[in-house]
């Protein structure tokens, strides 16, 4: 999984992979490779929002600090 996905894309495709596993004809194994594709978006989701997090502390120290 590519950590260049823009975090609205992932966004995007782990609704759409919960629309799927929330229907009742997904087989086994599709059901599977649908859960730990969103399982991974959103690890990497995460990963954005935390370096996002961060930017924006050090963001806000640098303007408190001058």
């Amino acid at each position: 999984m590519s950590k260049n996905i823009p975090f609205r894309e992932s966004l995007k495709r782990i609704e759409e992979i919960v629309e799927k596993l929330e229907q009742q004809d997904v087989d086994l194994e599709e059901g599977l490779k649908l859960l730990t594709e969103g399982l991974r978006l959103h690890k990497l989701c995460e990963q954005k929002l935390k370096s996002a997090q961060t930017q924006i502390n050090r963001l806000i120290t640098e303007s408190e600090v001058k």
